[in-house]
């Protein structure tokens, strides 16, 4: 198959930067409405402890949904082609996102929650395989920045949406209207985008060779030659890899942005201020983690990434508190830190795997981590009513978790130099 053209390329960046940017919007919402989404439909039973309880239920929710559909949807993107998965991911995160503004009970928010998750899920996989296909080896750490950086300008764009209009409890479905708006999106990747020509040449292989790989030997469904040697692993590792800043960043991070809202009352808009502040220091941290991986190595910044993320979450919620005046720089550092992690994954990731099961093995690593999330976002919840509604004391012990990343990262495989451009 031949390459694409350079308008091409750009186009397959663009869509795959948009759905991730909409992503982004999916994941920071529920950050900076739940409290009121809470206090709006829980009415009078509504308390601080509650209010704590059910954004760890809603967002539990939508990293159980994420890790499921980035797990079919992924999948879906070997067998159909990555443009048409991501396309239909993100039909599927707008659809029910916008039936949020309708939701009557906690209970039908929760449920719309995990369905968003499927599509929040499925970008992820389909986009980073895509666009990684689509640009020459020597681009990839700068678009892994893009896609990286992407996800938090989402989250900065709605932060700033809500602090133009505030978010309460008598003013919240319309954000959830707005975020139907992506749709559009979906159905133009579905009807215009370029397929990635690696996954074109690799489904004529797979036809002309009777579903066979050049060695002659028939292929296993892409599920059983992930999880059976020799990628077995390399399947273990990404895992392991994903999972520990996912579980950082909803499990310990995100406290601090219903912290800000429950001690910012005086200061109408504080929430969205914080999360802006983390969301520009995000935004930058996912663009640098890639550059920051090329230029230190793999393993090495890894390592580095999850000492700095341990200690500047322990500063954020055990050195300072809302409203104190360092408490927004620190919230900008940490976030910085502790999302260099994700502008390193689409870096390494599917790199780990060959063409054939690249969105499978990407989506799988990246994704169950969001399964290890919601038991831990639950077991936050938990804590929190044990702690006494602290919200400093559940972030700081739950911030605890990216030290396991120093340990981790000295069992999985080194990647540099050995970039996987097709399937070996």
């Amino acid at each position: 198959m031949s390459a694409l053209t350079g308008r091409a390329r750009v186009a397959v960046l663009l869509a795959s930067v948009g759905g991730l940017v909409f992503d982004g919007v999916e994941l920071g919402l529920m950050p900076v409405a739940s409290l009121s989404v809470s206090q709006s439909l829980l009415g009078e039973e509504y308390t601080p402890l509650l209010g704590g309880d059910w954004f760890a239920r809603f967002t539990a929710a939508l990293m159980l949904g994420a890790a499921i559909g980035g797990m079919l949807l992924g999948r879906l993107g070997d067998a159909i082609g990555r443009a048409r998965a991501m396309g239909v991911s993100i039909l599927f995160y707008s659809m029910f996102a916008g039936l949020g503004g309708f939701a009557r009970t906690q209970e039908e928010m929760l449920a719309l929650r995990f369905l968003v998750g499927l599509g929040v899920g499925g970008v992820w996989p389909n986009a980073v395989a895509l666009a990684v296909e689509c640009w020459p080896d020597k681009s990839k750490p700068v678009i892994a920045g893009f896609l990286g950086a992407a996800l938090n300008v989402g989250i900065l764009l709605l932060s700033q949406v809500a602090r133009a209009w505030p978010i309460t409890p008598d003013s919240w479905r319309w954000l959830f209207q707005l975020a139907a708006a992506p749709a559009a999106l979906g159905v133009v990747i579905l009807l215009a985008l370029p397929e990635s020509p690696a996954w074109l040449a690799s489904r004529a292989r797979r036809r002309e060779g009777n579903e066979a790989d050049d060695t002659g030997t028939k292929r296993n469904s892409p599920l059983r030659e992930l999880f059976t040697p020799p990628l077995l692993r390399v399947t273990v590792a990404g895992i392991l890899l994903g999972s520990i800043p996912l579980i950082g960043a909803w499990a310990a991070s995100k406290w601090m942005i219903p912290w800000a809202d429950a001690v910012g009352r005086t200061a109408p808009g504080y929430k969205a201020v914080t999360q802006g502040w983390w969301a520009l220091g995000a935004v930058l941290g996912s663009f640098c983690g890639a550059q920051v991986a090329a230029l230190l190595g793999r393993r090495l910044s890894y390592a580095l990434m999850s000492i700095g993320a341990t200690t500047l979450t322990l500063a954020m919620f055990l050195l300072t508190a809302p409203l104190e005046p360092w408490f927004l720089p620190i919230v900008f550092a940490q976030a910085f830190v502790a999302t260099l992690f994700f502008g390193w994954l689409p870096l390494y990731l599917p790199q780990m795997f060959p063409t054939h099961v690249r969105a499978t093995g990407a989506g799988i690593a990246f994704n169950t981590g969001r399964f290890a999330t919601a038991a831990g976002v639950l077991a936050a919840g938990a804590l929190f009513a044990v702690m006494d509604g602290s919200y400093p004391r559940v972030g700081a012990t739950c911030g605890l978790i990216y030290l396991l990343g120093v340990v981790v990262i000295l069992w999985a495989p080194d990647t540099k130099g050995t970039a996987r451009t097709s399937d070996n």
